[in-house]
């Protein structure tokens, strides 16, 4: 079967098509007895190899066209990505010299935080000197005042008893409790 102008087959002109063209008519060409050849027409040959031929500059200048225009693009795509690699490469500068104030933020952070650590502790110790100091004064008071005690009572017990002193309480000991006196109503009438 030879394929036509009309067929569904040769309905999409261009050399590509033509070649698809002959390789169905060597597909449908019938075989030649005890031979692995086969029997074409040769003008329906001939004719699909012309039409290729005429059809294939133009199909040459489309691809030319396409590699050209493909070309362009690329060159476009590869000055849009010099483009992105410098805005890149700005913006990377940008943060290091952020990150580098941040560093440098933080360091001098840190070392304030470190002083005013050690100020602290200065002021503790300070104060716990402080306190310390005021303690053992108070330690001392207390053991003079003690002191004196004790030796106002030692000179208090070295004094001579007389009859009249055991009529003085002793501040030493506890207080005599006065006996209890219980009033009657019946013996005041």
């Amino acid at each position: 079967m030879a394929a036509g102008a009309g067929d569904p087959v040769t309905s999409t002109p261009g050399a590509e098509q033509r070649i698809r063209d002959l390789i169905d008519i060597l597909g449908q060409a019938r075989p030649m007895p005890l031979s692995a050849s086969v029997m074409v027409n040769r003008d329906e040959m001939v004719a699909v190899l012309q039409a290729a031929l005429t059809e294939l500059p133009e199909e040459v200048r489309a691809a030319r066209w396409l590699l050209k225009e493909r070309e362009e693009y690329l060159e476009q795509a590869r000055t849009d990505a010099r483009e992105i690699v410098e805005a890149a490469s700005r913006r990377v500068e940008q943060m290091v010299q952020r990150t580098e104030i941040a560093r440098q933020a933080e360091a001098r952070a840190r070392s304030l935080i470190a002083d005013a650590e050690a100020e602290s502790r200065r002021h503790r110790r300070e104060t716990e000197d402080w306190c310390e100091e005021r303690l053992a004064q108070f330690d001392i008071t207390l053991a003079k005042v003690t002191q004196a005690v004790q030796t106002g009572r030692e000179r208090l017990r070295a004094l001579p008893r007389t009859q009249s002193d055991d009529d003085v309480l002793d501040l030493t000991e506890p207080a005599p409790t006065p006996p209890t006196l219980i009033f009657d109503q019946d013996s005041y009438n």
